[in-house]
């Protein structure tokens, strides 16, 4: 699975908005905080912002915050308003999908494969980015993190 530009840095926009509280914060001000080039991080926040994720003010006393609590934003909300569905095939659900002959059961791994982003992505929220206690579907399957970074 590839995580795109996009959404990694759309959510770590987000856990700077998080962490930032109700006052209004320049893009430039997220961009310059996490190194992400600011066109393409106005880019991301209007998109957080059509999908009411965000909200802005122009002005001076301008910028961006988020819409509802940080608690009850995902990180799944974030990625599907930037890059669209957590998982498909050539722009199809897994479940839509069907292999002929022996390939048959790759349709159940790429089900699987969805399920399982969905329950990490969908279990984490802002919240628990911004305090650091991550949920079990996040620390649990974990094991030796220096075993997987080594694969």
């Amino acid at each position: 699975m590839r995580i795109s530009a996009k959404s990694d840095y759309a959510v770590r926009a987000m856990i700077e908005l998080a962490c930032l509280g109700d006052e209004p914060t320049k893009g430039e001000v997220i961009a310059e905080s996490q190194g992400i080039p600011l066109n393409f991080m106005e880019n991301i926040l209007g998109e957080l912002k059509r999908h009411g994720i965000v909200e802005s003010r122009r002005g001076a006393q301008g910028g961006y915050w988020l819409s509802r609590s940080p608690a009850d934003i995902t990180v799944a909300d974030i990625v599907r308003c930037v890059d669209g569905p957590l998982a498909s095939i050539r722009d199809s659900s897994p479940e839509e999908t069907e292999y002929p002959g022996r390939a048959a059961a790759l349709r159940d791994v790429w089900i699987a494969l969805r399920m399982n982003v969905r329950s990490v992505l969908e279990s984490t929220t802002l919240q628990d980015l911004v305090d650091g206690t991550l949920p079990p579907e996040v620390t649990e399957p974990v094991g030796d993190p220096e075993a997987w970074v080594r694969r």
